[in-house]
Order: structure tokens, then sequence, then C-alpha cells
């Protein structure tokens, strides 16, 4: 009996704004790769500037997969993610191309590379069912309360919006007495993929400013009236409208705060982002890391991570 070989997958992590879309439309291009985003907020329509969303132009042809799958008034989990993502993973490999991650939500990407079982941890019904008795007479708000009390990790985590992942947390303590967080840590997970993980970096100040500058690039092309269309559409306690660049603007149109006082939230909120993503990644993926501070004026650094690339996966390039 033969053992199936591990199917190739790139996966190229990062920052927002640390320039991962420019550098996988080249590594594409040289190791005849198809993309799929990595990205949690990506695979809704309509939020395409608040989200960075790359633009048919900007693909220059390439194929992208896990965009504008989802309407912002539909729910989409860590698990949903994974599923389709694995599939993609197959399909593409079967028609003779790489298939290449692309994005900064760690959760979501670690769930597709590792063996990650959402089932491991032992389950209650009985307790499940009282949880959603619960629910509907106190609310998802309460209901979030209880996760924030003993597990504040996963609360941070989890939407109150999704229900039935803030169950799960609950019923991962009820059942193991280790919060959802532990739970997981204690989990030795291995890469299921022949997988070359590549971490773009760069310092911090010039990170930051690129976020800042992006922001300011995203309401010149109108961020403002697309978050609007959402807002007037009456979607209100959604998922996608959680997300940095959204939920600052709603908070404007409630007349909470001044434009200018959004913009300055939007940008501090991006900041952070930013340095959570970096520490997830760190702490949570073996990651091979590259500095990318000067990757627009530095060929040898493409050609370094390209080498990379060729050597990990056992491919050539194109170039």
């Amino acid at each position: 009996m033969f053992l199936k070989e591990k199917e190739k997958l790139l996966v190229i992590i990062g920052p927002t704004a640390v320039g991962k879309t420019n550098l996988s439309i080249d590594l594409a291009k040289q190791f005849n790769a198809e993309i799929i985003s990595g990205d949690s907020m990506q695979i809704y329509q309509g939020m395409d500037i608040g989200t960075a969303k790359i633009s048919k132009e900007e693909m220059e042809g390439i194929p992208h997969h896990l965009i504008d799958i989802k309407k912002p008034s539909e729910s989409f989990s860590v698990a949903d993610f994974q599923q389709l993502v694995k599939n993609k993973i197959e399909d593409i490999s079967e028609r003779g191309k790489l298939p290449m991650i692309v994005g900064g939500t760690g959760l979501y990407i670690q769930s597709v590379i590792y063996n990650y079982q959402f089932s491991n941890a032992p389950s209650d019904l009985e307790f499940r069912k009282q949880m959603e008795k619960k629910v509907e007479q106190k609310g998802k708000d309460w209901l979030h309360e209880q996760l924030q009390k003993v597990d504040p990790e996963s609360a941070n985590r989890i939407h109150p919006n999704n229900i039935r992942r803030v169950i799960r947390a609950l019923e991962i303590l009820h059942c193991t007495d280790k919060t959802m967080t532990n739970f997981q840590k204690n989990e030795s997970y291995e890469l299921i993929y022949n997988t070359a993980l590549i971490g773009l970096t760069m310092e911090r100040e010039q990170l930051y400013d690129r976020i800042n500058k992006r922001v300011d690039i995203m309401i010149q092309q109108g961020l403002v009236d697309e978050v609007k269309a959402l807002y007037d559409q009456g979607l209100r306690g959604c998922q996608s409208v959680q997300a940095i660049g959204y939920k600052e603007l709603y908070d404007y149109f409630d007349k909470k705060i001044s434009l200018e006082e959004a913009i300055e939230q939007l940008k501090q909120n991006s900041r952070r982002y930013a340095k959570r993503q970096f520490t997830w990644f760190r702490n949570k993926m073996n990651v091979k890391w590259f500095n990318v501070s000067k990757l627009q004026t530095d060929p040898e650094k493409i050609a370094e991570i390209s080498a990379y690339i060729a050597g990990k996966l056992k491919i050539k390039s194109n170039t």
C-alpha cells in the first residue's frame, strides 16, 4: 500500500498593510499558483474598501478564491473556512497548480494547515441544551458575559453573535475543567500539507505609518459611503460589521463620535490589530520570517523568498 504524498501548500501571512497582496501576485506567477484568501472578512460582498480587498486589475489574471462568497448578514465560522479551504486545496492541486493561502486571520489559517479537530474535546449534549434554553431567556449578551468571566481570552476572540461557538467554549470548560484556550494549547498539531509557511515582517514605525496612510486612502476611496450602505440596510450586530473599519464608522453614524474621531480610532485599532497578529503568528506557528521593509526596492529579497519556497516545496520557479 502506497502512502499518498502530502499536497504542497504555500502560505503567506503577516500583519495588515505589510505588503502580502503584491508579493503574492509575484509569487503566484513564479510558481503557477492560485490564491485562497485567508482573511475572515474578505468573504463578504460589498465590503471591499474596508477589507483592502484585491481588485480584478490587481489580480493580474491570477485566480482568487473565497472572496465575495457571503452576504454581510450571514455568519461564517472557522470550521466553515476550514472545510471550504481544504476542498479548494484539493481542487487546485488536482489541476496541477500550487495552492497559496494569503492572509492575516491566524486562527483560520491555523485550522487549515494543522490537523486541527474542532470535535476533539468531549461534549455534553444536556449542558448544551441548557445553555441554548438560557440564551432564549436571557439573550446572547448574557451568554457571552458568562464566557468572559471564566475564559476572557476565548471571549475576546469569539463574537457574541456566534452563539454556537460561545456555548462550545463553555462546554469544553464544563467537561474538562480547562478553558478552550488551554485545551487547544495542550493539543499537539501536525502539518497536514507539505507546507512552506512564510511570514512578512517590517520595522514597527514603518508598518504603523503604512497603516495610517492606508486608512487615509480608504477614506479617499469612499469607505464612509461603503459603510453607510451597510448601515442603511439595517445591518446591526452582524459578524461582518464588527470588523475594523466598519464598527468605528457605525459609531459615527450613531452620532457617538465625530468622523475625525472615527478615523483616528480606525487607525489606532488597525495598529493594535497588527500587533496582535504578530503575537499570534509568533506564538502559534512555526513561521519562516522575512523582513520586507525594503521589498519594493530590493529584488534580492524577492529572490531570497522564492529560493526558500523552491527549496522547501521542491518545485521550480518560472523565472
